[in-house]
């Protein structure tokens, strides 16, 4: 009788090999370098969407302002009052076009800004427009 066992073919491999490992090991580290950085695009974009709800908060004001005296507000004639927020550092409107700065909290986008100006459409209708000096990838698909 043979003292050393033969493998048959009918017992099962048990465990991985080293190189199904590194395989594995591999994938997972180019899904992370993928995701790492789109994750972070979007977690600016959240931060963004508060600024642009901010300068959205305005816009009722400035419309209601638009239909009874016929113009656009200046800066003086009307003041918004900003929310209190993570994000936004200050809330403002002249002429109608109304910006919201944003804090240091977030290095993306610190100091930077999102405008929302108002267009007279005809007929007692009016149109924002979104823009300012947040580059475009951080803003969210309503304001590209």
């Amino acid at each position: 009788m043979n003292k050393f066992i033969r493998r048959t073919s009918t017992q099962a491999q048990k465990g991985f090999t080293l190189i199904e490992l590194m395989i594995v090991v591999a994938i997972i580290g180019i899904l992370a370098a993928i995701a790492l950085p789109a994750y972070k695009d979007y977690t600016v974009r959240a931060k963004v969407t508060e600024l642009i709800l901010a300068a959205s908060s305005g816009k009722t004001q400035i419309a209601e302002y638009w239909q009874v005296n016929g113009a656009f507000p200046s800066a003086a004639s009307l003041v918004l009052t900003p929310m209190a927020t993570t994000y936004v550092a200050s809330l403002g409107q002249s002429g109608g076009t109304i910006t919201v700065q944003a804090t240091t909290a977030e290095t993306n986008i610190s100091g930077k800004t999102i405008t929302l100006t108002p267009t007279d459409a005809g007929n007692g209708v009016l149109t924002w427009t979104c823009g300012g000096t947040i580059a475009t990838n951080y803003r969210p698909a309503s304001c590209k």
